[in-house]
């Protein structure tokens, strides 16, 4: 790529851009920023001076869009659905491909197109990569991906489970096996991602063969707003008995449920303030919480067979000592000791926070999805140097 050797990390929501320009020499951050409030009054006006933004203030620092130094733009992309499975170097084919994923993925892929198109317009010479959410999950085996509905029906609808996080789930792993000392091939792990958005996985020898995300990102555990699993039949009973439309059930399963609809907080720290005061419904909500991420653990334990390390990585998951210990307190069958010393010490770099006795070790490591984009961005850039917009 003619030295070049910066890679722009973007995810694009429905009104905002997060950028991130990672120089692939060292991994080194050159810049990073949001652009928020995309089509609202005192923000940007669309995604395309959303992106000019973008470029206007990186050039203020002499890391222009326009750089001969910029080898690739990586995309984060939601759902790839079955087609997409690996990064992808966008094509026109490619992004109508992204494009009939929507109806998998209404709330984002709109957006993550959006940024791909207007991208492609700003740097029509530069290798433009689709890195999908969905992809690290594509290894799931027949047996944990299907539901068991009617196979037909299924395959007509793309019912299925896909998994989402999957950069997340990806670089964890494998810096898990990294802390550890060892070849991922060779380390089992429950990598348990819990930001406002959660999900659970469980990678044997550095491939994904069960997560806890389905379909959608609604499945799974409890989140900030969102349920987790849920007996389906309460969508029906909320249709037949309650009279909501599905639009009216979507809101409340996505966006008035998991810890918010239980006490009215989304914010674990805002939780843990509370049950310290006896707050009741903070402590329910703390105790839900807690105990679908143990069955979670039970669950994938069963899974690998071999539990070599479980991780706690994004906001939640590095920041909250309460719920690690809560999550794993008591399973010493399971070959799980925790250090309350070592738990209890906050810190950004990857650290093991279990017992020097622990059979399994439990680690800390925080994740970093833009420069898993950024990595597999520049990799396939370096293969693909030319014909970039198919």
């Amino acid at each position: 790529m003619s030295g070049a050797t910066r890679v722009l990390v973007l995810n694009s929501g429905s009104s905002s851009v997060k950028y991130q320009l990672i120089d692939m020499a060292d991994e080194s951050r050159l810049a990073a920023g949001v652009v928020e409030r995309i089509g609202e009054p005192g923000g940007a006006a669309d995604h395309t001076h959303a992106l000019r933004e973008v470029s206007v203030g990186l050039k203020e620092r002499g890391l222009g869009l326009d750089s001969p130094e910029l080898a690739a733009v990586g995309h984060r992309v939601v759902h790839g659905g079955t087609r997409f499975t690996a990064p992808t170097l966008v094509t026109d084919e490619v992004l109508a491909g992204i494009e009939e994923l929507v109806p998998l993925a209404p709330l984002h892929n709109p957006a993550n197109i959006t940024g791909i198109k207007v991208a492609r317009a700003l740097r029509p010479d530069l290798p433009q990569v689709a890195v999908f959410d969905t992809a690290f999950h594509a290894t799931l085996p027949e047996a944990a991906a299907r539901y068991a509905v009617d196979t037909a029906t299924a395959d007509r609808y793309g019912i299925r489970r896909y998994g989402f996080h999957g950069t997340s789930h990806a670089y964890v792993s494998r810096a898990t096996a990294a802390l550890l000392g060892r070849d991922p091939a060779d380390v089992n792990v429950i990598v348990l991602h819990l930001g406002n958005g959660a999900s659970a996985s469980a990678v044997r020898g550095g491939v994904c063969v069960d997560t806890s995300m389905g379909l959608t990102p609604l499945e799974g555990l409890v989140m900030g707003t969102r349920s987790g699993d849920l007996d389906p039949a309460v969508v029906l009973h909320l249709a037949r008995v309650g009279g909501m439309s599905t639009d009216e059930i979507d809101t409340l399963l996505n966006k008035r449920s998991g810890l918010l609809g239980l006490c009215g907080d989304n914010d674990m720290r805002e939780i843990g303030r509370r049950m310290a005061e006896g707050d009741k419904a903070a402590q329910l909500a703390f105790d839900v919480y807690v105990h679908r991420l143990r069955r979670y653990v039970g669950a994938f334990t069963a899974v690998l067979g071999r539990v070599d390390a479980i991780t706690f990585t994004a906001g939640v998951g590095e920041n909250s000592a309460a719920v690690r210990e809560a999550s794993l307190s008591d399973l010493h069958n399971l070959g799980v000791t925790m250090d309350p010393v070592r738990n209890a010490v906050r810190g950004s770099a990857a650290r093991l926070v279990s017992a020097d006795s622990s059979r399994v070790a439990v680690a800390v490591v925080p994740t970093d999805e833009e420069l898993e984009i950024a990595r597999d961005t520049y990799a396939l850039a370096d293969k693909n140097p030319a014909d970039h917009n198919g």
